[in-house]
């Protein structure tokens, strides 16, 4: 039998007292005990603060980027042993790679964005600066720094590694050390998952503990610096946001809790067209996924009057070929639910759900099971229901049977369907089925506000789309009302969530320091070399190049405008130009001022810059006409090491006319060797 352990500390601490036995979800066996009621709570608390998040903080965004991506690889080749432990929950192979191999995913994602979107520092730079004063001495930006506590995970059992990785990837890549709390269930193939990230050597001591168990007093002794992030019930949710403690002081608390998640079938998806025959394939996919024990999976079923029979007789078609049984048998398509216990629970909530809709698929006193006993195993069949009346029922709005069952129920028009949608009082998300444009529109004005995903899929996006119910790390996971009001995931968003973004206020000096990038107005470098032959390593923020003049000729303008072909008539039209409130008369293509700016700043021998990659926030400020001139001020703004041979300077590039107004302003982003 497996002894689910806890690292606290930087501790392995077996089971004790309070330890609960684990039973196979296929053979009912006990397999496994975990728990210890005598875990120092407090002790492991201090070891994130004092030993994890000092040590995390050392590390500039990208250091920690490439730390969650050689995490994931370690993890990667490791998988199968994963696998091996995950069959004991009910799941299947295909349930495993939804698990494991997105959990893995989603640390790569992170650790991807951190090196493209986060810079090469300490402090994220949360928009542009803003000027509060009149000559731009007094400047303004808000920044995020590192929450200086750690964050408590508590996680749901239905995905013990993609639940611990996908709130894990965020926090650290913030700078933020982590304490798991996997779900008793499945406790195993997390502790098997965090011996592994802790074996390879790869993260900083104090980053990551583990709690297998329960979690004592710990959350009685969170602080304003702390955090926590909750996956599972509403009422456990509810329970744990009530602590006294949390709200005294202020803890951050972010829930994700189960939802009635529907899928519509557009009015246009008639039976016969590919949208009707995806909408059947998702629904299945998502009543049989994880033998229903997922967060997304599809609970209403909203289908137009004239469909709903043609919709139970494919669907009921399509849950007739799901093989159900031993997961580790490669013909098995859906596996046991997690324990005894959950399948009591789901047959209770079928049955009050069956009270309001009639059971048009699926007995759960006579089915089969292949290959286990399904008597001792938690199985059930995937179960269909039908409202015929959605207005007057309500346990099929408010009763989340978490398993294999969802309600088939009719809509009358867009409108009837939108408020079907929002009974739901808050979904973590909805999928609409439609090749209508305008459907979609109306979906989004009348329901976005009850849902934190709106997906839509049809014939062009089905060969590509992900699902239903598959969370994308760049895409935010969440919804109001009844899904918990929280947010997870969204890409750099589900960092800031470990972050506390602060208004910093001085001069452009001190904010260049603070957020390692000059801001403009602050100090010019114009004592040194041509930046363009200066490398990587050697340039500094500020560093200044200005430019020699160059008159710009009404020769210059009409050879430009015949050799690219832009003969518009500002530049070629004097009467015509003189009638549009923007120019003075013919003026100057801004993309020729562009290549005469670059002709003034460029140093054309070979050296350092590799390459222009582009361009950013160019704005044209002022028209330059025949017998103007423009000069450049080139200054180095930020940069940013790429890899191991060149990083990213960007450049802050301002073209001024004879009279020292800006004329245009962008971003140049060039290459530069170290």
């Amino acid at each position: 039998m497996l002894d689910v352990q806890s690292f606290a500390a930087g501790q392995w601490l077996p089971s004790g007292a309070g330890a609960r036995n684990i039973a196979s979800a296929i053979t009912g066996d006990v397999i496994a005990q975990a728990g210890n009621d005598a875990l120092d709570v407090q002790a492991m608390l201090g070891h994130a603060r004092e030993v994890g998040g000092p040590a995390l903080r050392k590390l500039t965004f990208h250091d920690r980027a490439k730390m969650l991506k050689a995490v994931a690889l370690y993890l990667m080749e490791r998988k199968q042993a994963l696998y091996e432990l995950s069959y004991d929950t009910g799941a299947t192979l295909s349930d495993h790679k939804i698990d494991i191999d997105g959990g893995i995913g989603t640390m790569m994602v992170f650790a991807s964005k951190g090196r493209r979107e986060m810079p090469d520092a300490h402090v994220y730079l949360d928009g542009p600066p803003e000027q509060l004063g009149r000559a731009g001495d007094f400047m303004g930006r808000h920044i995020c720094t590192p929450l200086q506590g750690v964050a408590v995970h508590i996680n749901a059992f239905n995905f013990p590694v993609w639940g611990m990785l996908e709130k894990l990837a965020p926090t650290l890549l913030a700078g933020v050390p982590a304490i798991v709390k996997p779900a008793t269930a499945t406790s195993y193939v997390t502790e098997a998952c965090v011996r592994m990230m802790l074996e390879s050597g790869l993260l900083p001591k104090g980053a990551l503990q583990l709690v297998s168990g329960g979690l004592g007093d710990m959350l009685d002794h969170l602080e304003c610096q702390d955090a926590v992030a909750f996956t599972g019930s509403a009422d456990t949710a509810l329970m744990l946001r009530s602590n006294p403690k949390l709200m005294q002081h202020s803890v951050r608390f972010a829930s994700e809790q189960d939802s009635l998640n529907a899928s519509v079938l557009g009015p246009d998806a008639v039976a016969g067209t590919p949208e009707f025959d995806l909408f059947v394939k998702e629904v299945q996919r998502e009543m049989t996924a994880k033998a229903g024990q997922k967060c997304t999976a599809i609970r209403r079923i909203m289908v137009p009057e004239a469909q709903v029979d043609a919709v139970i007789a494919a669907l009921g078609e399509r849950l007739a070929k799901t093989t159900i049984g031993d997961p580790r048998a490669e013909a098995t398509r859906m596996g046991a639910l997690v324990s005894a216990g959950q399948k009591r629970d789901v047959l209770e909530k079928a049955a009050l759900i069956g009270a309001e809709a009639e059971r048009v698929f699926g007995n759960p006193d006579d089915f089969t099971v292949a290959g286990a006993d399904k008597d001792k195993g938690a199985f059930v069949p995937p179960m269909l229901f039908h409202c015929a009346d959605p207005d007057a029922a309500q346990r099929v709005h408010d009763t989340e049977a978490f398993g294999p069952v969802s309600t088939i129920m009719p809509y009358r028009d867009l409108p009837h369907a939108i408020d079907l949608l929002n009974k739901g009082k808050g979904s973590l998300v909805a999928s609409i089925i439609t090749n209508d444009g305008d459907v979609a529109r109306e979906v989004t004005m009348g329901s976005a506000a009850f849902h934190g995903r709106l997906y839509f899929n049809n014939r062009t996006s089905m060969s590509e789309a992900t699902g239903h119910g598959a969370p994308l790390p760049h895409m935010v996971h969440g919804g109001p009302g009844r899904a918990g009001g929280g947010e997870e995931l969204g890409g750099i968003r589900g960092v800031m969530h470990y972050m506390q973004r602060t208004a910093i206020q001085g001069s452009p000096d001190i904010l260049t320091s603070i957020g390692k990038q000059w801001v403009p107005g602050g100090t010019e470098i114009t004592d040194q070399a041509h930046p363009f032959t200066r490398t990587f390593n050697q340039i500094k923020l500020g560093e200044t190049f200005n430019s020699p003049s160059r008159e710009i000729t009404l020769e210059d303008i009409e050879t430009f405008a015949h050799f690219t072909g832009d003969t518009f008539y500002a530049h070629m039209d004097e009467d015509a130009a003189k009638a549009n409130p923007f120019f003075p008369g013919r003026v100057a293509h801004g993309y020729l001022l562009l290549s005469f700016a670059a002709g003034l700043f460029v140093q054309p021998d070979p050296g350092p810059v590799l390459a222009n990659t582009g361009l950013d926030n160019l704005r044209f400020m002022a028209p330059v006409a025949a017998g103007d001139s423009i000069r450049v001020r080139l200054s180095v703004k930020h940069k940013t090491p790429r890899n191991e041979e060149y990083g990213e300077v960007r450049w802050h590039v301002t073209l001024y006319n004879q009279n020292d107004e800006v004329a245009a302003e962008y971003e140049l982003l060039t290459m530069n060797a170290y």
